[in-house]
């Protein structure tokens, strides 16, 4: 199976099914004399790890985290830096009913179709258990971007579930680490709190969307045609499993914008440039402004669900499934870090791209 690597310079290879003994990854590209101990990549791993509320799967995983290579006394030597996290809390036989039985909104079909065989305990490489190793690359990541760029902050938040927004005019970002929701409104936190419990109570689930934000980013990263910056932030949100929808900036909402409101008009403030708005979410042709760099993402409801849906099994039969064993009702929640992660792995890897071409970013 190919396509297990994302990345250019600062590039990340994962490995391991949701089922297998372990999963991995190995990011290369890192330079030499960072500072990375397995405590700073295990700070995002625990935020992210199943079985920390009833709002999320019930598998118990305490994804410790061992580097194997690419760290000598404390600081990374330029080598790929391997990471392992054992998987402890496996229960395949959840999953034995089904094994030949497609369930509908998972990529069990499709596997089959492509493949000709399935690893069907838990969805194998196609589960979410592999951004796992997302969280932890993205550890690296943010480490890189210290190194070269001071400032730079990365911040997600939960803003919709199901139907429920957030309301904007209450945001707060200290609040986000104050309620299991990654919620910035607290109001609202408390409002998803008994929907999702309605919603688990029924064996049903809830969709979700995402934002996540970078700031201090400095201007210039990114190219206007292939290697646009936008461009390579919609994918690697897109390719987060269960993501059905990427924006950046206004996003779909600058369709119904005229030219005059969605323009991010400019002035010169104090000797510097500023924006009067941020409809492009910090990146113009593809290159970063100097803005926040926003990004938001829808996640599906899990398809993993009690109520009987129709479906076929192997033999091409009409059948009736329900999907047991231990699900997220809202997938959703748990992606915050993820998405985190995948803006610092965009970011380190365009950051050191830059840099290659033309200097330190922000120089002109």
């Amino acid at each position: 199976m190919s396509f297990n690597t994302f990345g250019h310079l600062f590039r990340v290879t994962t490995f391991g099914e949701s089922h297998g003994p372990a999963i991995g990854c190995v990011v290369d590209g890192t330079p030499p004399g960072i500072r990375l101990s397995e405590p700073d990549i295990q700070f995002y791993m625990d935020r992210r790890r199943p079985g920390q509320t009833r709002h999320t799967s019930q598998r118990k995983e305490p994804d410790t985290v061992r580097i194997l290579s690419g760290v000598f006394e404390g600081q990374t030597t330029g080598t790929p830096i391997g990471i392992l996290v054992e998987n402890m809390d496996v229960r395949s036989k959840d999953y034995d009913a089904i094994k030949d039985v497609y369930r509908p909104g998972h990529a069990d079909y499709t596997y089959v179709r492509k493949y000709g065989f399935r690893d069907y305990r838990g969805g194998g490489r196609s589960s979410a258990r592999e951004t796992a190793m997302r969280v932890a690359a993205g550890a690296v990541a943010r480490k890189v971007l210290d190194h070269l760029v001071s400032g730079i902050r990365i911040r997600g938040a939960l803003v919709q579930v199901g139907p429920h927004e957030i309301d904007p005019s209450r945001w707060d970002w200290d609040a986000v680490e104050r309620n299991p929701f990654w919620c910035p409104d607290p109001a609202t936190a408390q409002r998803w709190e008994s929907f999702l419990d309605e919603v688990r109570k029924r064996g049903s689930s809830a969709g979700a969307v995402i934002q996540v934000e970078a700031s201090g980013v400095p201007p210039g990263l990114g190219a206007p045609i292939y290697g646009k910056l936008d461009s390579d932030l919609a994918a690697a949100m897109m390719g987060i499993n269960a993501v059905k929808g990427v924006e950046i900036g206004a996003g779909m909402g600058a369709a119904a914008l005229s030219g005059e409101k969605n323009a991010d008009e400019i002035r010169t403030q104090d000797g510097k440039v500023a924006f009067l708005s941020n409809n492009a979410g910090g990146i113009l042709g593809g290159i970063s402004t100097g803005q926040d760099i926003v990004v938001r993402f829808a996640v599906k409801p899990t398809s993993s669900i009690l109520t009987p849906r129709k479906t076929i099994d192997a033999d091409g039969n009409n059948v009736e499934i329900e999907t047991k064993g231990r699900h997220d009702p809202c997938v959703g929640i748990r992606a915050v870090p993820v998405g985190e992660a995948m803006m610092a792995c965009v970011l380190a890897d365009h950051l050191l791209r830059h840099r290659a071409q033309c200097g330190l970013a922000g120089d002109r």
